[in-house]
């Protein structure tokens, strides 16, 4: 995972994800990856999956908004 954090504390599952942080361009090149779990991944001692992806415009398109 990458800026991915996850903790279960009791039935509730803690996602941090540092926004300030950016990993380039996605694949199309059409985003800014900001966090990924790079696919599905169990969740620790659950039954649950989790599938992510965080990301964001480019800053020159983003002002055009």
């Amino acid at each position: 995972m990458i800026n991915v954090k996850t903790e279960v504390k009791g039935k509730n599952l803690i996602i941090t994800i540092n926004l300030k942080k950016t990993f380039g361009r996605s694949k199309s090149g059409k985003t800014i990856t900001v966090a990924s779990t790079k696919g599905n991944k169990a969740i620790e001692d659950t039954d649950v999956i989790l599938g992510l992806n965080c990301y964001k415009k480019p800053e020159a398109e983003a002002d055009d908004d």
